[in-house]
């Protein structure tokens, strides 16, 4: 068992509450105390006896500390890259163009079929080690890009396996072989659906946390989005939506209907949407790195106002957005969406552990998980400025991460 103690922590913004002059008490992966220095307690009962015999004491030299980031919507696990085909969208070339040339999702689920395991894993170990060391202790991360039984459940076990090693944020792990019809079940539409409901089971067994479905023209229907998502609930998997996204299909409404854990995106979202989400009790998940590469806003004002609880996302992916930069998206979030720092901060924490439905993380407050973040700044405004705030500390449980 070990005891750490964090002093000299110039502004502690918790989640919950802020102070200044604090220091954090921590047994274990958890936190025992947070607050004030003068309030430190000389003793825990059934942590330590007299605080003087604490194992590990670190001086934070003033600066800011917050719980560690959750990230609630990103897809790192791919091959290859797209970036051709983004210089050819930024040229005026149409999807339709793209697509003969040879570009568009189902070019990705080439090249990552095509690509060896241990290949594969290295570059999504690399990534997800830039999101840890960015100060982002959660990432949501879906599958998706292999689109066969064997290709997706190897995803789900090689997340698992990778949270497992040093220095890795923790995953929660979505199932999201229903991300689009790969080829080879063109013509052959319900037996891929039938396929995937089949998977699900699979997916839970092998360490998914949740089953996602992208609702949208192109993509599946919300009679189909209905059918997976509720097949993925009955095997013990969260159900998530991308919905709204690029058009208004019904989504949010399945969303609400199934109880989804969230629903993702929510470009065209309208207040009957937004309605429907709060009625349901469902999360939103925006990314502001997508909604600037698409040059359209979520209503993200209207969703708080109407009391929608909202998480931030990076939405990571090999076709669009390359972020893996949390306080970037909070930046953003604050130029685009109108948010002060606190919402936007709220939502990267507080609200991401809503969005994944996880109740140990997201604040800094006795039992939650020590997945801390010293700041390269004395105040959470800096977050505002930097669009990109340098992490100079990250825990994991209590546990300092290796730069």
């Amino acid at each position: 068992m070990t005891v750490r103690l964090l002093t000299n922590i110039g502004r502690l913004w918790t989640g919950t509450d802020v102070c200044s002059n604090a220091a954090i008490l921590v047994h274990d992966d958890r936190i025992v105390w947070a607050g004030p220095a003068s309030d430190l307690p000389q003793s825990v009962p059934g942590v330590i006896d007299d605080i003087v015999d604490v194992d590990h004491v670190e001086n934070l030299g003033g600066g800011l500390v917050t719980p560690g980031l959750i990230d609630a919507h990103s897809h790192p696990v791919y091959a290859g890259n797209r970036w051709a085909e983004l210089a050819m969208r930024t040229s005026g070339s149409t999807n339709n163009e793209i697509v003969a040339a040879g570009g568009g999702v189902a070019s990705t689920v080439t090249v990552t079929r095509g690509t060896d395991p241990w290949t594969l894993c290295n570059n999504v170990r690399e990534r997800l080690r830039q999101w840890i060391c960015a100060g982002t202790t959660t990432v949501e991360a879906k599958t998706g890009y292999h689109l066969t039984r064997d290709g997706e459940l190897a995803d789900v076990r090689m997340l698992r396996s990778l949270e497992e090693e040093p220095s890795m944020p923790r995953i929660h792990a979505t199932f999201l072989a229903a991300h689009m019809l790969p080829p080879e079940y063109f013509g052959r539409r319900r037996d891929y659906i039938e396929a995937v409901r089949l998977w699900a089971g699979d997916a839970a067994a092998a360490g998914a946390d949740s089953i996602d479905v992208y609702c949208d023209e192109g993509h599946f229907t919300p009679d189909e989005a209905r059918v997976l998502l509720m097949t993925g609930q009955r095997v013990g998997l969260k159900a998530r939506l991308h919905a709204c996204a690029n058009e208004r299909v019904g989504a949010a409404q399945v969303a609400a209907e199934v109880g989804c854990a969230s629903a993702d995106l929510l470009t065209e979202a309208n207040d009957d949407d937004i309605k429907a989400l709060h009625h349901g009790g469902v999360a939103a998940t925006v990314c502001p790195g997508s909604a600037l590469h698409n040059g359209r806003t979520p209503p993200v004002r209207a969703m708080l106002d109407r009391g929608v609880t909202l998480a931030l996302g990076t939405d990571h992916n090999p076709g669009q957005c390359g972020i893996t930069s949390m306080p970037l998206v909070i930046g953003l979030s604050v130029a685009m969406f109108g948010l002060s720092v606190n919402e936007a901060l709220r939502a990267a924490t507080l609200g991401g552990a809503a969005a994944l439905r996880v109740s140990d993380r997201g604040a800094l407050v006795p039992g939650m998980y020590a997945d801390m973040v010293l700041w390269d700044a004395d105040h959470e405004g800096a977050f505002a400025w930097a669009f990109g705030l340098r992490a100079l500390r990250v825990w994991r449980g209590g546990v300092p991460v290796q730069p």
